[in-house]
């Protein structure tokens, strides 16, 4: 454990030593992530601005969803997204010898490759979502609801970057897989919104087979303390499902990677 804590150390310093090279740029693209945020929030403030509602949603209460949302979009474009979009490059040229011939585990490694460390500008983002979605509810989390959210954090991040090896596995069977991690982009768009907000066959979709409530609506439930324990338990035991079910869809796809000097 140890010594891959120092690697993931080493790779994360790599990516930021990387990024700070051209400082500009940095300050560019962290601006640029703000204004990405604030349009996240435009289609909030038309549906409260009319006569429209989210069901069981005041305003504050879906900006939490909105924080969250502007969060993980964060880690999925900042710290999952960016090493493992190189892994179809890699099987397509033929070149992931270089991962899998080095003394450590290649999931790891490519998952790891590259960061994007200008997209902690969310993470500062997302806070101030929390800060003044709370200040118009005139309330705090409490305690136990600030822990659950904290779990399904590492719950959410778990099924983001599980759900994105699933996707990514799926180049060694097609090679080119583009369009389906633009498609998988597109869908988790979506969790911007309250679950209610999907009604039938969406809510099932969004619910149990790409769990967007997961991710979004069940953090924020949690930090306005009306998340039932079941679901917690829930969201924690499918993520840890999801986990592994990757794990072995990674290992079985690796089976069938033909290197270029195959």
């Amino acid at each position: 454990m140890r010594r891959y804590l120092r690697l993931f150390g080493v790779q994360l310093r790599a990516s930021s030593l990387l990024a700070m090279q051209y400082r500009g740029d940095f300050l560019i693209d962290g601006a640029i992530s703000l204004f990405w945020t604030a349009t996240a929030l435009a289609p909030l403030f038309v549906v409260y601005r009319e006569t429209w509602s989210i069901p069981g949603w005041s305003f504050g209460e879906a900006l939490l969803v909105i924080g969250w949302f502007t969060l993980l979009q964060g880690i999925l474009e900042g710290a999952i997204n960016p090493g493992l979009a190189g892994v179809v490059e890699h099987i397509r040229k033929g070149t992931l010898d270089f991962e899998l011939l080095k003394p450590a585990d290649a999931q790891f490694l490519v998952s790891t490759a590259r960061f994007l460390p200008w997209r902690a500008v969310n993470v500062f983002a997302a806070v101030g979502l929390f800060v003044y979605a709370f200040t118009r509810l005139g309330r705090v989390p409490s305690l136990p609801g600030l822990l659950a959210s904290l779990v399904l954090l590492c719950s959410s991040v778990l099924l983001l970057y599980s759900l994105w090896i699933l996707t990514v596995s799926a180049a060694f069977y097609v090679v080119k897989v583009d369009n389906l991690t633009y498609f998988f982009t597109s869908i988790f768009d979506a969790a911007r919104w309250p679950s209610s907000v999907f009604r039938g066959a969406l809510s099932v979709v969004f619910t149990f087979i790409i769990p967007l409530a997961l991710m979004t609506t069940y953090p924020a439930q949690a930090m306005l303390g009306r998340l039932p324990a079941t679901s917690l338990v829930a969201a924690v035991g499918g993520s840890l499902a999801f986990a592994w079910l990757s794990r072995r869809v990674w290992l079985r796809s690796i089976g069938r990677y033909t290197s270029a000097s195959s």
